[in-house]
């Protein structure tokens, strides 16, 4: 099948930019947004990331703020990270993730890991295409469904364990805040 053959090409060849080749000069929002799509795997004219979207990530803590008005090289990793990882993780599990990245690592770093985990992974499901030829269609997608859904409940488990981790340590700063506020009420 034609089609088929096209998706394992596009899954085995298609990749974000690596660091290097991302822009080097801080960019606008509508630059950002205007850059996205070249960072992602895309089917259909409909996956497009807005402002709107990049507002709330920053908010939530999940993308870092804008220096200004302008966004750089983090920020698109960020983004890219995040537009990818968002068909499986909600936004309060992708900030769980990153929060747990061990502190001090650069974001250069951690694109580089997110990038080759991501090529390995695009690499095995091209593989396991190539590998089911004989098998229909809907037995393929089948297996692709099931090993997805293996996947994410081993991640939402591990990112259960994570937040965990770290609820004891925001249940320290909301103590904290609430005892600056009950000494501020004081005087």
């Amino acid at each position: 099948m034609e089609e088929l053959k096209l998706l394992q090409e596009k899954l085995a060849q298609e990749r974000p930019m690596a660091w290097e080749e991302l822009p080097d000069i801080a960019l606008y929002m509508d630059q950002v947004i205007s850059y996205m799509p070249r960072q992602m795997l895309r089917f259909d004219e409909d996956e497009q990331i807005t402002s709107a979207m990049v507002n709330n990530y920053i908010k939530d803590g999940v993308v870092p703020r804008a220096d200004g008005k302008r966004y750089g090289r983090a920020h698109i990793g960020f983004l890219t990270a995040v537009c990818m990882m968002k068909r499986v993780l909600s936004v309060r599990e992708i900030g769980t993730l990153f929060r747990a990245v061990p502190e001090g690592s650069d974001p250069q770093q951690l694109y580089g890991y997110f990038t080759s985990e991501l090529d390995t992974a695009l690499n095995k499901t091209a593989q396991s295409m190539e590998t089911a030829e004989d098998i229909s269609p809907a037995r393929l997608a089948l297996a692709l469904a099931l090993r997805s859904y293996a996947d994410q409940l081993a991640c939402r488990q591990i990112l259960a364990s994570l937040r965990q981790d770290e609820e004891p340590e925001e249940q320290k700063k909301e103590k904290k805040e609430k005892k600056k506020k009950e000494k501020q009420q004081q005087l």
